[in-house]
């Protein structure tokens, strides 16, 4: 038998968080400041913080302009690893793309992708879910 040992401090939570997004322009601020609870009721600040909430705003601010819009927000907590997760009803599916350095926009997954451990996407009835896994930081006692 293994068993698998959490660090003896830093975030360790299972409880999922979710929230109902407005289909409007007020999505990622929302978002982020539930987001920004979340992390801080664990102990995370700093560029930790700064990260997942950046990917925040562009995963729900792409699933606002491409995926018709989003419908909810889930924060979730196992060990280090923190998952978001958010749910719209477009049917297109997110492409990393390399924008035209003459383009402003179309960088917000590129952003997920440096960011976050890990990302991608699945298709579920009524449209998608895109997702992305960050690891928080361990702090010692």
């Amino acid at each position: 038998m293994t068993t698998s040992r959490l660090p003896a401090a830093g975030p360790v939570s299972t409880a999922v968080v979710s929230l109902r997004l407005p289909a409007d322009v007020t999505a990622p601020a929302l978002a982020r400041h539930t987001v920004r609870n979340v992390l801080a009721g664990l102990g995370v600040h700093g560029q930790a913080m700064d990260d997942v909430l950046l990917a925040t705003s562009e995963l729900v601010t792409n699933a606002f302009e491409h995926g018709e819009h989003p419908d909810l927000l889930e924060v979730q907590c196992t060990g280090t690893r923190l998952t978001l997760r958010v749910f719209d009803s477009g049917t297109g599916v997110p492409r990393l793309k390399e924008p035209s350095p003459k383009v402003a926009r179309s960088r917000g997954l590129q952003l997920v992708h440096a960011l976050a451990e890990d990302w991608g996407y699945e298709r579920r009835p009524g449209g998608k879910i895109v997702w992305a896994v960050f690891l928080l930081p361990v702090h010692g006692p």
